[in-house]
């Protein structure tokens, strides 16, 4: 009898039933949004930090939050009550993992750096292993300019192209990041 009666209260609810992803550094901004979309961000980082929160939207943002971490997180987390202590809890968590995050752009930056076209290599795999960099970066949430790409390719291009190079420099904008 208390399904139906749960299922009569979820109908009854104006809220969206959301699965909410599981957190990681990339993924933190999914799960505002969904919280916002609830309209339970405001619990979490109220606009002022005075107003009174409401209990029941703070409980459904500490389930929106206990279901978007993994199992190994979900014990440190557990002890808190309210979900501003919560969230700034895997934050402190998650800053190492930032941390391993901007070193591994600044690694994957440092080798688009050093990249250089060998004699070798035709244009399209070249443009596969920029590609395959520039991807890596993207996923880690950081972003390259496309006149640097568009620069950097010029630059590592080897001398048989010399030609279609120096065309490129003399006639294209390449400050233009609509390259």
């Amino acid at each position: 009898m208390t399904g139906t009666s749960g299922v009569a209260a979820a109908k009854e609810s104006s809220l969206v039933s959301l699965h909410y992803p599981m957190l990681n550094y990339n993924l933190a901004i999914k799960m505002k949004v969904f919280m916002r979309a609830q309209g339970v961000w405001d619990v979490v980082e109220p606009a002022d930090p005075k107003e009174k929160i409401d209990p029941k939207k703070d409980q459904m943002a500490l389930a929106a939050i206990y279901q978007g971490i993994p199992k190994e997180t979900l014990l440190a987390v557990s002890e808190k009550e309210i979900s501003k202590e919560a969230w700034e809890c895997i934050k402190i968590m998650y800053q190492g993992a930032q941390r391993v995050k901007d070193a591994r752009v600044q690694t994957l930056r440092e080798e688009l750096d050093g990249l250089r076209m060998k004699s070798t290599d035709s244009v399209d795999d070249f443009a596969m292993k920029v590609h395959s960099i520039i991807s890596t970066i993207h996923g880690l949430s950081d972003k390259i300019k496309d006149s640097y790409l568009v620069k950097k390719i010029l630059r590592a291009a080897t001398n048989k192209f010399w030609q279609i190079v120096a065309s490129i420099e003399q006639f294209g904008d390449l400050n233009n990041n609509d390259c």
